[in-house]
């Protein structure tokens, strides 16, 4: 007698923002393919955005292998100042190259059912985006509130989806799937910090940046106190502990079937040229997790 195939798992993939750390993401999709899951349901903000319409435009390799390969200077290169007072970066090059890399998309003819959060500032109101160029969500989703430039589409104003919602998992809720799997990439950071920052010579470029940076914590701290944070510090951490508290409150209401947790000081926001590592840790903690997981279903089945 042939035994019948078993179906694999489904899974609607929750991915949040959090910035380089959302590298983790790439790690956990791995973890699950690995172990057969198939998912089929992908809602994202803000980095989540990006990692995940890239994957289901199934080019998730083509990134990862682009991404693990660079430095200080090669992300600083993507950065394209402008004096605009919305922002520090346009965010033309990035999407420019991201194109090159993973061609033209629309999300309606994603082999997956994908939603892109971002939020409309001046109808002060959260947006799902399921239809239309797919890199038009993922840049209105990335738009940092004071680093990237805001982006018009459709006649509105947006900005990233994670002011308002980091962990997005109402917009899976509509496709039915054995479970909910969210990615939080801002979770309670560790004594210790899991990855020991990469010893690199800074370059010209990323020297310019450091004093730009160094200019913008002058502007807040009165000249120069130490027991002063600034500029971009307080942003970072004002983000931080607001969009800790929705998704507090996501979690308590929707209560997925599995949380996988990055710690967030992993690495800082903008350390864009650290994916490897993150990807690796993000792949670990992603197999711990669904361990425990999977230990739990089979007891409750024996209950």
């Amino acid at each position: 007698m042939t035994k019948k195939k078993r179906k694999p798992t489904t899974v609607s993939l929750v991915l949040g923002s959090g910035g380089a750390r959302g590298f983790a993401h790439i790690g956990v999709i791995q973890e699950l393919e690995a172990r057969g899951y198939a998912i089929q349901a992908i809602a994202g903000s803000s980095m989540g955005a990006l990692v995940g319409g890239i994957y289901a435009a199934g080019k998730l390799q083509v990134y990862t292998d682009w991404v693990t390969g660079l430095g200080q200077a090669d992300v600083v290169s993507l950065l394209d100042w402008t004096l605009s007072p919305g922002g520090l970066f346009q965010g033309q090059k990035l999407m420019a190259k991201l194109r090159d890399l993973i061609g033209e998309w629309d999300i309606e003819d994603l082999p997956y059912d994908y939603t892109a959060v971002a939020v409309d500032i001046e109808k002060e109101r959260e947006v799902w985006i399921t239809r239309g160029p797919l890199f038009d969500a993922i840049r209105a989703s990335i738009a940092i509130p004071a680093v990237f430039t805001p982006h018009r589409y459709h006649g509105r104003l947006l900005v990233d989806g994670g002011l308002l919602n980091p962990l997005p998992v109402a917009p899976t809720l509509s496709t039915l799937t054995d479970i909910t799997v969210v990615v939080d990439v801002n979770g309670p950071a560790t004594d210790k910090a899991p990855l020991q920052a990469r010893g690199e010579a800074p370059s010209a470029e990323l020297r310019l940046m450091q004093r730009i940076r160094g200019y913008m914590s002058g502007l807040t701290n009165g000249g120069g106190s130490e027991a002063s944070l600034g500029l971009s510090e307080v942003l970072m951490r004002t983000l931080d502990v607001m969009q800790g508290s929705i998704s507090r409150q996501q979690l308590a209401v929707f209560r997925p079937d599995l949380v996988i947790r990055v710690p967030k000081n992993v690495c800082m926001v903008h350390e864009f040229h650290r994916a490897e590592p993150v990807i690796e840790l993000g792949r670990r903690i992603a197999g711990h997790m669904l361990d425990e997981h999977g230990h739990e279903r089979r007891s409750a089945r024996m209950l």
